[in-house]
């Protein structure tokens, strides 16, 4: 399930409808080894990712990406939610001068890993740079 917070300011050059973003969570659950799971992709505001960020966390102000992980074993195919701040991210690739959709699958992808069982670390990070080489096109030569 994809869920957009209403009234949030969305970068318009980002996959955030719901038939662009499905193909791309599907995509990067496959190369995170979790294809046909099924998660739940919050893309919201730093206002909403504040308030999340303290209540789940008790830290204050936004993140990028928090995830939950399911805890519900009468579905086990459901990994659980991330929740992905498209103002922090839009910040972030602006700041790191990456492309906003290449942080975007970045910041999917870390979530999803989360959800899968990854911690912070270096098959973390090649896990991610896995994801973000699947938008990249194919050079021909």
């Amino acid at each position: 399930m994809i869920w957009v917070r209403p009234g949030a300011a969305f970068n318009p050059t980002l996959p955030l409808s719901r038939t662009e973003l499905l193909p791309l969570v599907k995509q990067v659950l496959a190369v995170v080894g979790a294809a046909g799971a099924d998660v739940e992709v919050r893309l919201v505001d730093d206002v909403e990712m504040a308030r999340l960020n303290a209540a789940f966390l008790g830290l204050p102000g936004p993140t990028n990406v928090l995830a939950f992980p399911a805890e519900d074993p009468d579905r086990p195919g459901y990994l659980g939610e991330i929740a992905l701040s498209v103002d922090t991210l839009t910040r972030e690739a602006d700041l790191y001068g990456q492309p906003p959709e290449e942080h975007f699958v970045r910041l999917l992808a870390h979530g999803l890993l989360h959800l899968t069982g990854y911690d912070h670390g270096p098959l973390m990070e090649e896990m991610n740079e896995m994801a973000v080489d699947m938008l990249r096109p194919v050079d021909p030569a």
